[in-house]
């Protein structure tokens, strides 16, 4: 089964197209070809869908645990390198069908940069979604381990939960973010990102995501961390996010619609042998 692998500040995905697989994806399968030890190692898979009803492109993203996202902004971006590097979208906008909704693109740079209209941020606890929790869920708490935990909440398509504090570190995700996952104020899990406001036009974040954990960087944590910083007022509307894994561009206008530039990186192509593939079945 042929795959190609891209990174984007750190943060890695299979490509792998619909019409190539030679089995079905189920869980199994998908963690082990995520695996470092049994398969060929990446944070998901982005699954290229054969869809000839629509202009653009629809795109199946799964998490290493085999869960399956909404939207992910390091993999739309890794998916329009793919795009791009196969031939078939050029400089010209173009638009990808993803779970949490349609996102129009743009190849920069011979694909060694991409832009992605993220789709708007929603505060609200019914949409993202906050049990328990009417209107916008901003500056609410929670009790995790005996400590109280000021949260923000927001979705572009998926869910995150923003914690800002003076210190991000990845102790400080590893320990608090499958805890926040798996809350059960969250019913769909969620991600989270541990934000610090640097300046009006620049925060640093840590990240724990759904059905990954720990991970250098992300796209769509980007975004959600970037919205409420702006919701908040603590930053402008072009904000700087830095990870460990480097920084990305974002911009939001005033109706809340988010806008995502960053960094796609080339790795390998090859193909999965089938025994690799029979440890699933």
């Amino acid at each position: 089964m042929k795959f190609r692998k891209y990174n984007a500040l750190g943060n890695s995905y299979l490509v792998i197209e619909e019409k190539d697989l030679a089995v079905s994806l189920s869980k199994q399968i998908i963690t082990i070809i995520c695996s470092q030890n049994f398969g060929i190692g990446s944070d998901g898979i982005l699954l290229k869908l054969v869809d000839s009803s629509r202009p653009g492109f629809g795109l199946r993203i799964f998490n290493p645990d085999g869960s399956e996202a909404e939207k992910s902004g390091n993999g739309i971006r890794i998916f329009c390198r793919y795009l791009f590097d196969s031939g078939l979208v050029d400089e010209k906008d173009f638009t990808v069908f993803t779970k949490g909704g349609a996102v129009n693109c743009q190849i920069i740079d011979s694909g060694r940069r991409v832009k992605v209209e993220m789709g708007t941020a929603t505060f609200d606890g019914e949409i993202i979604p906050v049990s328990n929790v009417s209107g916008e869920v901003l500056n609410k708490e929670l009790v995790i381990d005996d400590e109280v935990i000021a949260f923000n909440s927001v979705s572009i398509g998926n869910p995150h939960c923003v914690i800002f504090t003076d210190h991000p570190s990845r102790a400080l995700a590893n320990r608090l973010g499958p805890l926040l996952e798996n809350h059960p104020i969250f019913p769909n899990r969620t991600n989270v990102q541990f934000a610090k406001v640097i300046n009006r036009n620049r925060i640093q974040i840590e990240i724990w995501e759904r059905g990954a954990g720990y991970t250098l960087a992300s796209g769509s944590s980007s975004c959600a961390a970037a919205s409420v910083a702006k919701r908040l007022g603590y930053c402008d509307s072009k904000i700087t996010v830095r990870m460990p894994g480097g920084e990305i561009e974002i911009k939001i206008d005033e109706n809340n619609a988010v806008t995502m530039e960053g960094p796609v990186t080339s790795v390998c192509s090859g193909t999965l042998s089938s025994e690799v593939l029979a440890q699933g079945i």
